[in-house]
């Protein structure tokens, strides 16, 4: 990158830094959701929660079914009989038409399978899975065992493809960053998006190289703020009810995180071992690992900006890391 090209990124950066210092802090929905329950959210929604809660999906992989009559269903969840039998109990007596994936993480897309073999839908949505770069020398990828490499899509959508049904359509918005191949679905009938796990909002969403990228996930956060909905259906948790604030709440939590890691280089600390502990004092040290892949993302965002300097080719957890 010449000079004049990372001045003017880092006067961007300024500039964002500047639109969002009104931004006020996350404040995130924790409210339990029961498995199993078919809720009707909305005239068009209808909402079934996994039974595979825990600490990366919460109270379990929220699928939804759009439609009546002949309906989609988004994210039919993890390869789990019990919920499958539970969806297609939902829709008896309706024709299901299209099994949509945001994304292929194996509490979301496995049961794809199971509900086209009851059904004969196409399964459409995202694109098979893969990285969002290519690994580093040495490197290892930590996230082989999330990630549903079994997945085989109907037809692949891109940004602005459009199913329909009765009543209803489903508008794909590429958002990557969890993973390379996310999209979000607009529902334009009630000003709503299925926003997967690129927004929730009972936390942030986890961006772990290299199967996901903080450079893609941030672009992506901004080519929400954007768009208007009025509220969003996440992955896992409640809804998004203010969407614009809530986004702002992220760019906020992450130039946050970014301030805390360059605190940490001019301090002294070269490598991402010796910044966890000291960035997430409260954290127990079983869940450093993951802390660990955290930074590693946001890293790899200041060593694309010019702002941080890197020892390696690719950043990588073993690297070391220091101020431009």
């Amino acid at each position: 990158m010449s000079k004049g090209g990372q001045n003017d990124r880092q006067g961007d950066d300024r500039r964002r830094d500047n639109r969002d210092e009104a931004a006020e802090p996350l404040a995130f929905d924790r409210e339990a959701l029961a498995a199993g329950a078919v809720v009707q959210l909305s005239p068009l929604v209808r909402r079934i929660v996994a039974g595979n809660g825990g600490p990366m999906t919460f109270t379990g992989t929220c699928s939804y079914i759009v439609g009546h009559g002949k309906v989609a269903i988004i994210d039919p969840g993890p390869d789990d009989p019990a919920h499958v039998a539970n969806l297609l109990a939902a829709v008896s007596g309706e024709s299901v038409e299209q099994i949509v994936i945001t994304h292929t993480h194996r509490d979301h897309s496995p049961a794809s399978r199971a509900v086209k073999a009851a059904t004969g839908a196409a399964i459409i949505g995202c694109g098979p899975h893969r990285p969002a770069r290519e690994l580093a020398l040495g490197e290892i990828n930590p996230l082989d065992a999330a990630a549903d490499k079994d997945y085989a899509p109907d037809l692949v959508m891109a940004d602005g493809d459009t199913v329909t049904g009765q009543g209803w359509s489903l508008r794909a918005v590429e958002t990557p960053g969890h993973t390379a191949n996310h999209l979000a679905f607009a529902l334009d009938e009630e000003e709503t998006l299925f926003s997967g796990d690129h927004v929730m909002a009972w936390s942030t969403s986890i961006v772990a190289p290299p199967d996901g990228s903080m450079i893609a996930y941030m672009a992506s956060i901004e080519k929400l703020r954007g768009q208007e909905h009025r509220l969003y259906w996440p992955g896992h948790g409640g809804a998004v009810r203010e969407p614009q604030r809530f986004l702002r709440g992220l760019v906020q939590h992450r130039r946050l995180r970014e301030a805390a890691i360059l605190s940490r280089l001019r301090a002294g600390d070269e490598t991402i071992a010796a910044m966890v502990p000291m960035i997430y004092l409260d954290l127990a040290p079983a869940l450093h690992g993951a802390a660990s892949l955290s930074v590693l993302a946001q890293l790899e965002d200041l060593v694309a900006r010019g702002i941080v300097l890197c020892d390696e080719a690719l950043p990588a957890l073993a690297s070391r890391y220091r101020l431009a």
